[in-house]
């Protein structure tokens, strides 16, 4: 028999049930939409981790004590931030950064409790592309002089002033009153830190009124921003920047008491912890388009049953095992590809949906409809060549007398 008269006796054999075809589908669409909608989850959470991430600053290296070392975590000082300021080349902007712990903060009446107090130096917006929405940052004579300044967060800011103008207002942030000179702009979440709620002191008034330290100039940081002028120039600048804490901090470079990372770095981190929430994904996928494929193997089997007159007519008529085995696999072959390109369609604007009405980001891979729809076709193959197989091997005669 020719190809063509095989697929259309294949294709008329499926219309005789079209309700039992459409219900034999509904495996390999779920199964296939699945594979495009759980990748699309899993690349729109890496995606909004490296887009969270990316909106610390542009160009970002974070210099940080390192962890696990025995006393390292006292070792990243505010002097080092001026070290690199003055030594290393390639740089654009550096801040320092300290948390105390969170203070009560009373203003216009109100109290606000355990919010946090970030002490940083003057070129904080510059470094981490934060800019201020009214009024100003505080600058390097301020932070040398302690002056008593604070900037707000926009949610702080709305919290405790409403729709007055903040700037100028008296701030009280544990026992120190302070004067608030600027807002920041809305800014959100990133990396799960709000940094619309927020305080945002000089490092050297945090030193002295919120850390008890009286060394203010030598005193210990968390985190070292340093903005380089490219990327080019980011792996130059953190070479150097390594080489000049080590004879600072009198430590081997082989094992330094300070990491120097990049935001591609972390997100390379993250990515990493999201690989097995993937490949999970990835398997419940597998393992709908394999209960599709059953579905599949199974009705082609009951077909099989109810059309063995058919098949014995067929080879008293001439029709070889060859054509029957094509006939049967090709039907199975036709349910996997309408159920693979259903699930493609579906799976495509599932995640459209899901991203428009849900919170959860959805990115979609153009990897994986080809892979959706080539895993539907072996699917049909593979769970149809048994049934297939089994049509051709009738005897005719017994066949024909089947009732």
């Amino acid at each position: 028999m020719k190809l063509s008269k095989v697929l259309r006796t294949a294709w008329e054999g499926l219309m005789l049930n079209k309700v039992r075809s459409f219900l034999t589908t509904l495996g390999v669409i779920i199964g296939v939409a699945s594979v495009i909608i759980m990748l699309a989850v899993s690349a729109g959470a890496e995606a909004a981790i490296a887009d969270q991430i990316n909106a610390l600053g542009a160009n970002l290296i974070i210099v940080s004590p390192a962890r696990g070392i025995p006393g390292s975590a006292r070792t990243l000082l505010l002097e080092d931030a001026y070290a690199i300021e003055e030594s290393v080349v390639g740089i654009t902007g550096i801040s320092a950064e300290q948390a105390p712990p969170a203070q009560n903060v009373k203003a216009n009446n109100l109290t606000l409790e355990e919010i946090s107090v970030i002490g940083t130096t003057a070129d904080f917006p510059g470094v981490r592309d934060y800019e201020v929405a009214s009024g100003r940052y505080f600058t390097d004579d301020e932070d040398d002089r302690n002056a008593k300044v604070a900037v707000l967060g926009a949610g702080i800011a709305t919290d405790l002033f409403d729709e007055l103008d903040p700037i100028g207002q008296s701030l009280t942030v544990g026992t120190t009153k302070l004067t608030i000179i600027g807002i920041m702009e809305s800014k959100g979440m990133v990396s799960d830190v709000d940094y619309d709620g927020r305080i945002y002191l000089p490092i050297n008034l945090v030193f002295q009124k919120y850390m008890n330290m009286s060394n203010l100039r030598g005193d210990r940081v968390r985190t070292i921003y340093v903005k380089a002028e490219s990327q080019e120039r980011i792996e130059s600048v953190m070479d150097q920047i390594t080489v000049l804490l080590a004879a600072r901090h009198d430590v081997e470079l082989s094992s330094p008491d300070f990491s120097v990372q990049t935001q591609q770095d972390i997100i390379s981190a993250q990515e990493a912890t999201t690989e097995a929430f993937r490949d999970l994904l990835a398997w419940v996928a597998a393992v709908s388009l394999v209960v599709g494929g059953i579905g599949i193997m199974n009705i082609m089997l009951v077909s099989v049953t109810e059309r063995t007159r058919e098949i014995g007519l067929r080879q008293a008529l001439g029709a070889r095992p060859k054509d029957v085995l094509m006939q049967f696999l090709f039907e199975a072959i036709f349910l996997s590809l309408a159920g693979g390109l259903a699930g493609v369609l579906v799976g495509i604007g599932g995640s459209y949906l899901f991203g428009m009405i849900g919170e959860m980001p959805m990115q979609i891979v153009p990897a994986s409809i080809p892979l959706a729809f080539g895993a539907a076709a072996a699917v049909g193959i593979f769970f149809g060549y048994y049934p297939a197989t089994r049509a051709a091997r009738l005897d005719p005669i017994v066949a024909l007398r089947h009732e």
